[in-house]
């Protein structure tokens, strides 16, 4: 099934490009390109099988996500985003999974996990509000993943959960307008003081664990996957594969160009172009190949049911955003070889420049927060994070 998903997007690349200024003047992905990547079969890919989901592999995911965002970037984030939805569902109480996919299986959640939110325990469940930014391709979904504090009696923080809510339980404000990531509808959500049951609850204490309710009903290696992992590293594929993208654009633009400023050198006979060439795309592979490596390796385990070591999960992290970097570098080691005309708004590679830019500040590329935890795992300080 993977290869038949992967073949159909492939297929769909060339209008997905078309479509990239189009994505950037509706500050949205168009409703055309998610319906096309619905009917590839891409956004069940990491979905429950007893909902009409396949259960992938994570890698296929990740491919496909990075093919998508190597024609248009937006996409590809919003791609990525909503498509990991559904492993995250898969988690909750079953509950939970029949009100998302009991009725449709096409249904798309989207998300904004910044603990924003402020949750008070009342009888059966919490009572909830708040007001969260970033729920990238919102206006596609009709459910959502919300990072909240449970307060106690006294007014302090004594857990962070997930609540999952119905757009009946909130409002979309159309906030979006960026330089980068301009197409991916990254809207506001507003939810005021709604009854939110247990069930459609989860603390990241759990799923830090690993130990989840959902795996009870979802029993594959898929749901024992670390959300430390699945998560991040969907943001960081679809980097790579704008980073990918821009390379194709640059090597093209650059095997006919003729540098007027050097007395009609041929770019492709310059041997600087030549060699940050070689260096971009060195950090891109390797970007994909440790992504590559790291969700193999946790597979494995999930496979076998052993516990995944902390010590490979942080590692996975610290691959993560270095991998996220790497992006950043080649692309902007291509833009700053592609001459004057880089700087022309419409073209395809200022466009892989700014989302990929765009992307970098989210909260999951943090480069420092992350690597100072692998440092500590490696020397022997006992790491205390809410991922791990």
């Amino acid at each position: 099934m993977s290869e038949e998903i992967l073949g159909k997007v492939r297929e769909l690349l060339p209008a997905l490009r078309d479509r990239a200024a189009e994505a950037e003047e509706l500050r949205k992905v168009p409703p055309e390109s998610v319906k096309a990547l619905q009917e590839t079969g891409f956004f069940r890919m990491l979905q429950p099988v007893r909902y009409g989901g396949f259960e992938t592999h994570p890698l296929a995911f990740y491919e496909a996500v990075r093919l998508i965002a190597s024609a248009c970037g937006s996409t590809g984030w919003v791609a990525s985003v909503l498509g990991v939805h559904p492993w995250h569902v898969g988690l909750f109480d079953v509950k939970a999974q029949d009100e998302v996919f009991g009725e449709d299986q096409d249904t798309r959640i989207s998300s904004s996990y910044a603990p924003v939110g402020r949750a008070t325990p009342v009888d059966g469940g919490f009572r909830f509000s708040g007001k969260w930014s970033f729920s990238s391709g919102c206006d596609h979904a009709t459910w959502v993943l919300l990072g909240g504090l449970v307060m106690n009696e006294e007014g302090k923080p004594v857990d962070f959960r997930t609540f999952l809510l119905p757009i009946a339980d909130y409002t979309i404000n159309d906030v979006w307008d960026t330089v980068g990531l301009r197409g991916t509808g990254s809207n506001d959500i507003v939810v005021e003081d709604v009854f939110v049951p247990e069930h459609r609850t989860l603390s990241m204490l759990h799923t830090a664990r690993c130990i989840c309710p959902g795996q009870d009903v979802n029993p594959g290696p898929l749901f024992r996957m670390p959300y430390g992992s699945i998560h991040p590293f969907a943001i960081t594929a679809p980097m790579i594969g704008m980073a990918y993208g821009a390379y194709d654009v640059h090597v093209g633009a650059t095997r006919e160009r003729v540098r007027a400023a050097y007395m009609g050198e041929k770019s492709v006979e310059d041997p600087f172009a030549q060699v940050r060439i070689a260096t971009a795309s060195n950090d891109i592979d390797t970007a994909w190949w440790q992504l590559e490596k790291n969700i193999n390796d946790e597979w494995e385990h999930a496979v076998a049911g052993t516990k995944i070591p902390l010590e490979l999960r942080l590692r996975a992290r610290r691959d993560q955003v270095l991998g996220s970097a790497r992006a950043i570098s080649a692309i902007d080691r291509l833009f700053e070889s592609a001459g004057g005309k880089a700087i022309n708004a419409g073209g395809p590679l200022p466009r892989f420049w700014r989302d990929a830019h765009g992307a970098r500040v989210h909260a999951a590329n943090d480069p420092e927060r992350v690597l100072v935890l692998y440092g500590k795992g490696e020397l022997g300080i006992q790491v205390r994070d809410g991922l791990f």
